[in-house]
């Protein structure tokens, strides 16, 4: 039986076998591992092109070092510019932004939201002083549990802090969020996806209800219609309607990675862009009456409006200056 991590060996196995072209399934099969075990540690490392084993194996066994320090506690500088901002009642979110706006190729000044709250809410850890908890817009010293969460524990969920470090700073295209958009006494509803990089939306139409089935089958249709070389992650909160998540990366490469529970700032993105999309389909539309048409046309208008982020280009030239990028 194998072990619960890859390890050296099946790495070779799975280079030579992605030099051969065979599937993820296949390899998987011949492994005894999950499709999507193999889906994944491929996604991980440079996709089906440029994975190696033995950089593979490293990186992993990087990743799998406990404990992990936190950022913050042996970087005194970047702790004091953090505690700093936050004294100013800066959110995380607008810190990390600013920080690596204005630090843009040292690394030392990167950190990300999700450090800084973990910073903070972890008992005599992290570099942070507990008392800031008070400068945030909450309020509160501890994050609150939200008891009875909608998706409940899925199978075979691997965690948004395990996805490639190239999707953080949104260098690389490729990397998806998405979430479900429901309308009038949460009984209709559409999916909506979002590119990290270029702000770039698709939405889709979901007449099947939001089952796993149902919501699987149309997000498959509509992801196959991306270019290969810009399906690379799709991050998603840990709502039941994703249990089938194993088979969506199989039929279309995309890997998927969960955010923490009630950690709705993991998907910064989509979180903003549904926002703006109310303006369209507010929480009193019945989203059932809604055709696919109609969110394609809903989708090219807000790609179209020019963003700030993006040095006021469209989410739709900076999506296909991003194509024309990452084509061979």
């Amino acid at each position: 039986m194998p072990g619960r991590r890859l390890d050296l060996e099946e790495r070779l196995v799975i280079q030579r076998c992605l030099r051969g072209w065979w599937s993820m399934r296949a390899i998987g099969q011949a492994l005894g591992r999950p499709a999507s075990t193999i889906t994944r540690e491929v996604a991980a490392n440079g996709g089906r092109c440029r994975y190696t084993a033995l950089a593979a194996h490293r990186a992993a066994r990087r990743r799998a070092r406990r404990p992990k320090p936190f950022l913050l506690e042996g970087n005194g500088p970047l702790a004091r510019r953090v505690s700093a901002l936050l004294a100013r009642r800066w959110s995380p979110e607008q810190i990390a932004g600013r920080l690596r706006r204005d630090h843009p190729g040292d690394a030392r000044w990167h950190v990300t939201a999700e450090t800084i709250y973990r910073s903070l809410f972890v008992q005599a850890r992290g570099g942070l002083a507990r008392e800031l908890t008070v400068a945030l817009r909450t309020g509160r010293a501890r994050r609150r549990d939200r008891g009875g969460h909608r998706g409940g524990q899925l199978h075979d969920m691997v965690m948004l802090a395990e996805r490639p470090a190239e999707a953080a700073d949104r260098a690389v295209p490729g990397h998806w969020e998405g979430d479900l958009l429901v309308g009038t006494a949460n009984h209709s509803q559409s999916a909506t996806l979002v590119e990290r990089s270029t702000r770039f939306t698709v939405l889709v139409r979901l007449p099947f209800g939001r089952s796993a089935a149902a919501v699987r089958a149309a997000l498959t249709e509509q992801v196959l219609m991306l270019p290969v070389a810009l399906r690379r992650s799709l991050a998603w909160d840990q709502g039941k309607e994703m249990a089938q998540h194993v088979q969506f990366s199989v039929d279309t490469g995309l890997a998927v990675y969960f955010c923490d529970p009630a950690s709705p700032w993991q998907r910064g993105t989509n979180e903003n862009t549904n926002g703006l999309l109310r303006q369209y389909l507010p929480k009193t539309a019945d989203l059932s009456t809604v055709t696919q048409t109609e969110l394609h046309a809903i989708a090219d208008e807000l790609n179209s409006r020019p963003r700030k982020t993006l040095g006021w280009d469209t989410p739709a030239e900076a999506y296909l200056k991003a194509l024309v990028a990452t084509t061979p």
